[in-house]
């Protein structure tokens, strides 16, 4: 059985003098718009090594991710929440010792930016 990529679809359009952006879930079915500085956001150099890391070491938390990574976690927690914005990050809950556990895990394979002028 073949394996099936999995892509997530940021198009920037210019829309009188600004640009803005269009984010496509997998199959293009759901639509968010979002500002041009949301996306600057997105495109970081943290953030490809924290979706990099969080896809090939599957960790069980953000608090286990922000390890992983060396950094502290409330910047690593603000990361997420951009990247789960756009949909590259799903946050999983799940309870141990009374204690909510938020797993982050990455399903996209690949990110296709269009800029449309």
């Amino acid at each position: 059985m073949a394996k099936t990529t999995k892509t997530r679809t940021i198009t920037v359009a210019e829309k009188e003098g600004t640009f803005s952006s269009i984010f496509h879930k997998i199959k293009g079915t759901t639509k968010k718009e979002s500002g041009i500085s949301n996306l600057r956001h997105l495109l970081s150099n943290e953030k490809a090594r924290l979706l990099h890391v969080c896809k090939l070491k599957q960790p069980a938390s953000i608090y286990e991710l922000a390890k992983l990574l060396s950094r502290d976690f409330k910047a690593v927690r603000q990361d997420i929440k951009i990247l789960e914005q756009f949909g590259f990050i799903e946050l999983i809950s799940s309870h141990k010792h009374g204690r909510e556990r938020l797993r982050p895990v990455v399903d996209a394979d690949q990110v296709i930016i269009t800029v449309n002028l």
